[in-house]
């Protein structure tokens, strides 16, 4: 600027050297408000680099495989099962120790084979008869006529206790192998080699003038059962022999009379009923 200034008759000496020292002034003040505006910026680009970087790299850095799975979810939009929310079916163990799905259904099924096999046995002894009983010599059918016969030949017993507290029959007290006949027709509903403390026992339900009778014949010999339950029976056929099978201390059969379900006195009821 300085050099564009000619000097004229009325500008001094003085005036025309003040003009060329501010000259460079005016032009270092216009440099310097352009500067200014870059610094600014460059001092907010740098604070916005300070921040977003480490913001980015943090959620860009993998953690862990579980941050990446789930940073990978979020960006792709798509819906992620992990381990931890998956479910098994459930499995039932019951009251198995066994701790793989194995090693219970083995458990189950021996349980199941066993109870199989309990169940078996308890039907060929409940159905089974006599292979050993040699009833050779006895009568097949007892003495007799009428609907209502003696379960043991008349003279081969003598009477022992009958009902009283908890004895809920008659004891009839004779030989071990002496028969032992049905007392009158009906249907066998028990024939067992263990019928609780009975022993060798037969049950038999009966239809007697119009009323429901049921007997036991209880303490019979090991293998001398000759019917199965569900047999029809008649009157004094051949059912066992007499032995002391169950809680029994001596031979005799224990012979119980029930009517329409109350206990009746047996010796008294077959006086009264048998011919």
């Amino acid at each position: 600027m300085a050099a564009d200034i000619e000097p004229s008759a009325k500008t001094s000496e003085k005036t025309l050297k003040r003009i060329r020292a501010a000259a460079p002034r005016d032009a270092a003040r216009k440099m310097v408000k352009p500067m200014r505006s870059i610094a600014i910026f460059g001092a907010v680009g740098a604070l916005v680099a300070a921040v977003a970087l480490p913001a980015y790299a943090a959620s860009s850095t993998p953690v862990n495989a579980a941050a990446t799975l789930q940073q990978l979810a979020t960006n792709d939009a798509q819906s992620l099962v992990v381990a931890s929310e998956a479910t098994a079916a459930p499995l039932e163990r019951g009251t198995f120790s066994a701790t793989t799905p194995e090693e219970i259904e083995k458990k189950k099924a021996e349980a199941a084979a066993a109870a199989r096999a309990k169940a078996a046995a308890a039907a060929a002894a409940s159905a089974s008869t006599s292979t050993t009983f040699n009833t050779a010599g006895y009568a097949l059918v007892a003495p007799g006529d009428g609907a209502v016969r003696y379960p043991l030949p008349r003279g081969s017993y003598t009477q022992g206790r009958t009902i009283s507290g908890g004895h809920d029959g008659a004891d009839m007290l004779a030989p071990a192998g002496t028969p032992i006949y049905a007392a009158a027709a009906g249907v066998v509903r028990v024939s067992s080699e263990s019928h609780y403390g009975y022993g060798v026992a037969v049950v038999i339900d009966h239809v007697i003038a119009g009323q429901r009778v049921s007997t036991t014949y209880a303490h019979m010999t090991y293998g001398s059962r000759q019917v199965q339950a569900g047999q029809t029976v008649a009157a004094g056929q051949l059912i066992g022999a007499v032995g002391s099978t169950g809680r029994s201390t001596a031979n005799h059969l224990h012979f119980e009379v029930w009517v329409n379900g109350g206990k009746a006195e047996p010796y008294a009821w077959l006086r009264a009923n048998a011919g």
